[in-house]
């Protein structure tokens, strides 16, 4: 089994299931930690800060801080500063929850609210969703304004439902606008590239895991960095019938020996 040295380790469905707690994967990143292994969880959620992540885990019985949580909050933000690195405000139009807007205008002074003619448009989930939001975004993107959106989740597991996820809200700004975002969760490269610059590791030596084959293994595809699909979320064998196949594919991450 390869050396991994880091591990960029996904969330719902991966260490929990909703409130529901994932014994295999708690004592999964409980063995990282015994062994010292550098880990970071890496999810698609933007609707929490990193605290409430932190807390969150910790109520799964997975103590750890918010140096270990990577968000596309926090890749969209340092997407977006790293092409305006001397601008002191960027005019930005945010739809999402406290998870996104607490990383854009709490984190970074560099960030300003604009509603009238932002440079970007930011879109992540948003439960409270409205058409004047909407129309505000479509507005903006028509009057020019880069349209990113946090990632491309059509729908999200909540219990026995696939409720919309910010990919079909995204749907819906562009085809109002007749523009694509840019996504950059998972399965972009985009978060995963940041992900790894923040940590200093290689491509080579990480291991992406989680049990979305079209988000957390294709990001791995993308990014060219190995792949362990577990099998306790909503990706069975049966829908990669066919399909590239992960690095490593368990039932469980109790079948995982780091």
């Amino acid at each position: 089994m390869k050396d991994y040295k880091l591990y960029l380790i996904d969330l719902d469905g991966t260490v929990y299931r909703g409130d529901e707690t994932i014994a295999s994967g708690v004592n999964f990143v409980h063995r990282l930690q015994q062994e010292g292994k550098d880990y970071l969880f890496l999810t698609n959620n933007t609707t929490r800060t990193l605290e409430m992540v932190v807390e969150k885990l910790a109520k799964h019985g997975v103590v750890t801080d918010t140096k270990h949580v990577y968000t596309p909050s926090m890749a969209t933000a340092t997407y977006i500063l790293n092409k305006h690195p001397h601008d002191k405000k960027i005019g930005v139009y945010i739809i999402g929850e406290i998870g996104l807007k607490s990383e854009f205008l709490n984190e970074h002074c560099e960030f300003q609210l604009n509603e009238e003619n932002p440079e970007y448009v930011v879109v992540g989930m948003d439960t409270d969703l409205t058409y004047h939001k909407v129309r505000v975004a479509t507005r903006a993107i028509r009057n020019g304004a880069t349209f990113i959106g946090t990632n491309a989740d059509l729908n999200l597991p909540l219990g026995d439902e696939l409720i919309p996820g910010n990919g079909s809200q995204c749907e819906f700004i562009a085809a109002a606008t007749g523009q694509k975002p840019l996504y950059i969760g998972k399965p972009e490269p985009i978060i995963v590239d940041m992900a790894l610059k923040l940590t200093g590791h290689t491509s080579d030596e990480t291991l992406i895991v989680g049990d979305n084959y079209n988000t957390d293994i294709r990001a791995g595809f993308n990014s060219d960095v190995d792949q362990l699909l577990t099998l306790t979320g909503v990706t069975t064998k049966e829908d990669i019938a066919g399909k590239r196949k992960p690095t490593i594919l368990v039932n469980s991450l109790d079948e995982y020996k780091i």
